[in-house]
């Protein structure tokens, strides 16, 4: 009997994202579609930002947790269009970024990619919950999040920016 696709979104989502280990690749929204032919598997993945380094550690762990299921044959798709947005995120992940300690995106309703924030934008701390922070750098440790610091905690942090 051939796999459904629930079944094989449950696989997936075993698959970390690597970069922040806490949320996994189907609730980040970078699975964009399984397709099943027998024990062959197509995923469908967009990365969430065109040069992302993870990308080729998420597609190796895609194919081992599908191997590890007995899905020998498995390829990739990594597509870009429609490009990735942190809209993907839903308020749970969202709240999971938060608890891990990165301040999590906005909604967005523009199609625009913001990879440097505005200055004066507050983006409360995800410790202490204070507005008062302020911008250290405009790329954290990745280029999809910027390094923030709450001069009410003095915890530094980093914000998942809205893209």
């Amino acid at each position: 009997m051939s796999p459904t696709k629930e079944e094989l979104l449950n696989i997936l989502s075993t698959v970390c994202d690597p970069e922040i280990p806490v949320l996994n690749i189907v609730e980040m929204g970078i699975v964009r579609g399984v397709e099943i032919s027998g024990m062959s598997v197509r995923v469908d993945i967009t990365p969430t930002y065109s040069g992302c380094p993870a990308m080729k550690v998420i597609t190796d762990d895609i194919v081992s947790a599908l191997g590890a299921h007995g899905f020998h044959s498995v390829s990739i798709n990594t597509t870009y269009s429609p490009a990735w947005t942190s809209d993907w995120m839903n308020d749970a992940t969202k709240q999971k970024l938060k608890e891990y300690g990165i301040a999590p995106p906005a909604t967005t309703s523009n199609e625009v990619i913001v990879l440097l924030p505005a200055r004066n934008e507050i983006i409360p701390c995800p410790f202490c919950k204070s507005n008062e922070t302020e911008l250290r750098s405009a790329f954290g440790s990745t280029a999809c999040k910027s390094y923030y610091y709450c001069n009410s905690c003095k915890q530094p942090f980093e914000h998942f920016k809205e893209i």
